[in-house]
């Protein structure tokens, strides 16, 4: 993980990746490799192996608790600004670029299926959680119409109905998406690399130390407590707690940028988090095993 991060940080700095290389790349992992992973996870398995309440259940309760908390957590802030950049940034997971690629290349087969519907629920409920904390709700609604029509949840129902209605799939396009989904995780490492500023992560900004600890240990840990909770199988398990225990997404410092809130504190969650994870992410690996 850390040394796909840094081929992407040396290829930024070499002028490889530079912004229009950097956007194409990205482009193959946003419309190519991740939809082949989710569709590859779900077309071939029954729809009540994919398809589990408790999944569902478990990331909702997750995610409202630990909106609370960070709001708690994050009351006294120096502005809005910092408040609700600090807010969003202690539990908004990188669920696609590496939450579903990890998943799925480390335990694959069933938890890859599952993490498939975690993606699609959790994109739905983490982005206008995020941008209703950002601006007005005129605005987060416009973000959502975009978002739906994305190709990474597009690609979600098309595998789930593929699934339940039991369509047959040619074994080349079987084997084709299964070689391009194998793609998903180095291909969104290098990309994730590639935006991150390494010069800006600091752990002694202002907010830096409680979002990566709400981030990177208490989401985690209240994951595993809620699906185990629940009595959620070892694929859920798996599953729910890897996807949970992500970085905070990059699109949060996007998003932030773009709606007027605090650009100096966003862009240093995001990579300080993103490093710190190789090692928390280590032992979520081990502790799943």
């Amino acid at each position: 993980m850390l040394a796909l991060l840094a081929v992407g940080g040396a290829a930024r700095s070499a002028g490889v990746l530079a912004a229009e290389r950097r956007d194409r790349l990205n482009a193959l992992a946003y419309y190519v490799a991740l939809p082949a992973l989710v569709f590859h996870s779900t077309h071939h398995r029954p729809l009540g192996e994919v398809f589990t309440p408790t999944l569902i259940v478990g990331l909702w309760a997750v995610l409202l608790a630990m909106v609370g908390l960070s709001l708690v957590v994050h009351r006294d802030a120096s502005s809005g600004a910092t408040w609700s950049v600090a807010t969003i940034q202690s539990y908004h997971c990188n669920l696609g670029y590496l939450g579903l690629p990890m998943v799925a290349a480390t335990f694959g087969g069933l938890a890859a299926a599952r993490g498939s519907l975690l993606l699609g629920v959790g994109a739905l409920t983490q982005i206008p959680l995020t941008i209703f904390l950002l601006v007005t709700p005129n605005d987060a609604a416009v973000e959502v119409r975009a978002f739906i029509g994305n190709p990474i949840v597009l690609s979600l129902p098309v595998g789930l109905a593929v699934a339940g209605f039991g369509v047959p799939v040619p074994g080349s396009v079987t084997a084709a998406t299964g070689l391009v989904s194998e793609l998903a995780l180095p291909v969104a490492l290098v990309c994730v690399g590639a935006s991150l500023d390494p010069r800006r992560a600091s752990i002694r900004s202002e907010g830096t130390p409680s979002v990566a600890a709400l981030k990177l240990l208490v989401m985690p840990a209240l994951a595993l407590v809620a699906f185990a909770g629940m009595g959620a199988d070892q694929a859920t398990l798996r599953a729910g707690v890897l996807m949970l225990g992500m970085p905070t997404a990059v699109s949060t410092f996007v998003y932030a940028t773009e709606h007027g809130d605090d650009e100096r504190l966003a862009p240093v969650n995001v990579p300080t988090t993103t490093v710190l994870s190789a090692g928390t992410l280590y032992v979520l690996v081990r502790l799943l095993a």
